[in-house]
């Protein structure tokens, strides 16, 4: 599968050291801006990629099979979009879109054009969340789920100077929620689905969330999302249930070793994880596109769409507007 690469943030870098693993990915272009162009050399030198382009139409216009997208928030609709229309498979960064709309209009142009749009979230395809959703019913009822990412932000010292960086622009598409807390929903939904309601507290400066608690109502139990950029704590993953429970102090983005106990018997420890976190999910990607499963996708981009869902409604709660 020959891959392009657009974009050159921090997440770029373990993405191409990622595909390293994946026999079936063939590097052949990475796409940026001319002000980026140091980066671009750089990446291209140490990932072997024979291709630079700094305009965006001569890479869909390449022989390309699928186009990587690391491009800030807002512009994922734009940039996928154009690959989709070129016959090209994505691979979306997350947040997938700005808004559920968005998401559902790339989600049809994908069908319509006969390509898979996949969204680039880890945990869904490490193989510890896995396992975690295959230990569920020893747990008993579940009662309660709480996940907290918090992790402060060098970019929030600048943000209090009033030095807007896009993690925190509200033009651009920022935020706690979108930046971590999206980590946390799509952790929960996957295991459990759709919740009966949600709640989402926000601390607001500057019209964009720098932290904020999510609730999420199921019929039997509880959930808690917390996300912050602007304080930070240990980070924990706890399931909660009447005979046992998971926990781990991972973030939900790596959800590394976890551990497993039930009520009066001794805790079990499990990492069934042997690669990059990143690994799995181009690893799920080249199987969808080779495989042609498509059932897989649809369920895969209804989840995207569930927690698109769910972003608009806590962003509408809050008073944020992209």
């Amino acid at each position: 599968m020959k891959l392009g690469i657009v974009g050159a943030g921090t997440i770029v870098q373990p993405f191409l050291s990622a595909t390293l693993e994946v026999n079936e990915i063939q590097l052949e272009a990475i796409c940026g801006l001319e002000k980026d162009k140091e980066r671009m050399e750089q990446l291209s030198s140490e990932f072997s990629i024979p291709n630079i382009y700094y305009d965006y139409a001569q890479l869909l216009n390449s022989e390309l099979d699928a186009i990587y997208i690391a491009v800030p928030n807002h512009l994922h609709y734009s940039f996928a979009k154009k690959a989709l229309n070129a016959k090209k498979h994505v691979i979306l960064e997350k947040p997938f879109a700005s808004s559920y709309q968005e998401a559902s209009e790339l989600i049809a142009l994908s069908q319509k054009n006969e390509v898979v749009i996949f969204e680039a979230i880890t945990n869904q395809y490490l193989p510890n969340y896995i396992k975690t959703k295959a230990l569920l019913t020893q747990l008993g009822d579940i009662k309660i789920v709480q996940l907290n990412y918090s992790q402060y932000s060098r970019r929030y010292d600048q943000f209090k100077q009033n030095i807007i960086l896009p993690v925190f622009d509200p033009k651009q598409s920022g935020g706690a929620l979108m930046d971590l807390n999206v980590y946390n929903i799509h952790f929960i939904v996957g295991l459990f689905g759709r919740p009966r309601q949600i709640h989402y507290l926000a601390n607001i400066e500057k019209g964009i969330d720098t932290s904020g608690i999510l609730t999420l109502d199921y019929p039997t139990f509880k959930c808690v999302a917390i996300g912050a950029k602007d304080c930070q704590s240990p980070v924990a993953i706890n399931i909660q249930g009447d005979l046992g429970y998971i926990h781990s102090d991972m973030p939900s983005n790596v959800y590394g070793t976890f551990e497993f106990g039930l009520n009066h018997e001794e805790t079990q420890l499990y990492n069934e994880q042997t690669q990059s976190r990143l690994t799995y999910e181009i690893d799920a990607f080249v199987r969808i596109v080779t495989q042609q499963d498509l059932d897989f996708i649809k369920k895969a981009n209804e989840q995207t769409l569930l927690v698109m869902e769910i972003l608009d409604e806590a962003r509408k709660q809050a008073g944020i507007k992209f």
